[in-house]
């Protein structure tokens, strides 16, 4: 049974720091590519950020340069470190599975001004 469990989220101040964790069981985990995802009250989830199996990156324009993907195999657990924290990137965070149905239960993000 394949399981996604998301930590780290929680309520910041604009321009401060979280970074979330998404700890992954029931897949050979280094052979997939992930990612995280977010949806905000009233809007569309929307895709923040990918890693490939092999490390490359993308991201959302909305995020670039702000946000950090990342993967430790040895432990089964994809980062989003985010930084500069701004109103809009309040939501819930979702990490996945690339090329599978696997989701997350989603981390509460809160940005206060």
């Amino acid at each position: 049974q394949v399981q996604l469990v998301e930590s780290g989220g929680g309520l910041v101040q604009v321009g401060g720091s979280l970074r979330l964790s998404c700890a992954a069981s029931g897949i050979i985990f280094s052979t997939y590519g992930l990612g995280w995802s977010r949806q905000a009250p009233g809007k569309q989830r929307e895709l923040v950020a990918t890693i490939t199996s092999r490390g490359s990156t993308g991201y959302a324009d909305s995020v670039k340069g702000r946000f950090t993907i990342s993967r430790d195999n040895a432990k089964n657990t994809v980062y989003l470190q985010m930084t500069s924290l701004k109103p809009e990137d309040t939501a819930v965070y979702y990490c996945w599975v690339s090329g599978a149905d696997y989701w997350g239960q989603g981390a509460q993000v809160t940005v206060s001004s």
